[in-house]
């Protein structure tokens, strides 16, 4: 009788240390975490319970950041998505450097840090010095009303602390109301969530399931009814309970004075007071976010960036995307079809630069889950 072999541990993948998401720049000089979120989307790369990795100092960050082609003056910069930062001490005091380093040479784009787990003293220090410096840091704390069996390795009384003691210190703060899933759709979590989350933070972002390719089976794990092939996960911008789609609209009678969206471009266009530059305005998307007026008005007004075919192919090339046949730009819709494939990266990257719609086949390779931009909808679903 043959003996089972044990199972190999999964390989570890990396990601680049600067990237390209939908919303913002990663930059990701530490990979790799010690949680176990079941959700998480670094599970299949092998970089969930694991010490997490130093890629890159603070220092040779910085200088990958602004060697960058997809870097930019306003690109916003999501520290640290492949881990949580504020994990363990060595993360901590990678953060606290890179914030140091961001503000000796002077980089000064609106930094984003997300976390589950306490934001320590010397860390609010420092985001208030950075800050203080001209740098907008904004704190998301990722907080939904899920438990230990989900989000395994967190302290959640540590994480609901958080929202007063940033508050206190002056620190903006978005809440990352994500996933959605059946385990918190019911009235009772979310009023929960929302009332502690209602008091502290600026803002909320609700996202149900993200499911991207090859993530089905994961995420069945965690949501049973997940399982039917006829469903289109990975092309949906994110699965929703219908529990918990029904009771949005009734949010706002409750939260009169939060702001509740579905898209987190324009929960950061509110929170750092300037318009969405990813066309989000007066789209279906737009009429369902629970935005104030004020921003809706600061969307309405904005001017828009001049721009030109010649100007996307150029950016396009430098890129590194050479070979578009053609650009047909519509200025009236600040629409540009281009005729061939394109990575989510990149069009994301050129899109927000300028603040324009591109339309384009995605690459064959390309495994970044669906989002509104390259239009997606909710999938909502009975559970």
């Amino acid at each position: 009788m043959r003996t089972a072999l044990p199972l190999l541990p999964t390989q570890r993948t990396w990601e680049p240390v600067i990237d390209q998401h939908e919303t913002w720049l990663a930059v990701n000089p530490v990979q790799g975490c010690n949680k176990a979120c079941g959700y998480c989307y670094l599970v299949d790369r092998g970089q969930t319970r694991v010490k997490p990795t130093e890629l890159a100092t603070p220092q040779r960050t910085v200088d990958l950041l602004l060697a960058s082609p997809y870097y930019h003056p306003q690109a916003v910069l999501a520290l640290y998505t492949c881990t949580d930062a504020l994990s363990t001490p060595r993360t901590r005091a990678h953060l606290t450097a890179l914030l140091g380093e961001l503000t000796t040479r002077g980089v000064h784009n609106p930094v984003c840090l997300i976390t589950k787990c306490a934001v320590t003293d010397d860390v609010i220090d420092t985001i208030r010095s950075t800050r203080a410096a001209g740098t907008p840091v904004i704190v998301y704390l990722s907080y939904s009303g899920l438990g230990p069996d989900i989000e395994r390795g967190i302290d959640h009384d540590a994480l609901r602390e958080d929202f007063p003691r940033l508050h206190a210190a002056g620190i903006p703060v978005i809440h990352y109301w994500r996933p959605l899933t059946p385990a918190n759709a019911d009235p009772d979590t979310i009023t929960r969530v929302l009332d502690l989350a209602a008091r502290y933070s600026a803002c909320s972002v609700a996202v149900g399931l993200k499911v991207k390719p090859g993530a089905r089976d994961q995420m069945t794990e965690l949501w049973p009814e997940l399982a039917a092939d006829d469903l289109p996960l990975e092309t949906a911008d994110a699965v929703w309970p219908r529990q918990a789609w029904e009771l949005l609209d009734s949010l706002p009678h409750r939260y009169p004075n939060h702001p509740i969206f579905q898209t987190n471009s324009c929960a950061l266009a509110h929170v750092l007071q300037r318009p969405d530059a990813h066309r989000i305005h007066g789209t279906a998307t737009c009429t369902t976010n629970h935005c104030p007026g004020s921003q809706r008005e600061r969307c309405a007004t904005a001017s828009p960036v001049p721009v030109t075919a010649d100007d996307i192919r150029s950016s396009l090339v430098w890129l590194g995307v050479p070979k578009i046949r053609s650009v047909n730009w519509d200025a009236t819709q600040r629409t540009a079809t281009l005729e061939g494939s394109l990575s989510t990266r990149d069009r994301n990257n050129v899109a927000q630069r300028y603040a324009i719609t591109i339309r384009a086949r995605r690459a064959v390779e390309d495994r970044y889950w669906a989002g509104r931009l390259e239009g997606g909808r909710p999938l909502v679903i009975d559970s």
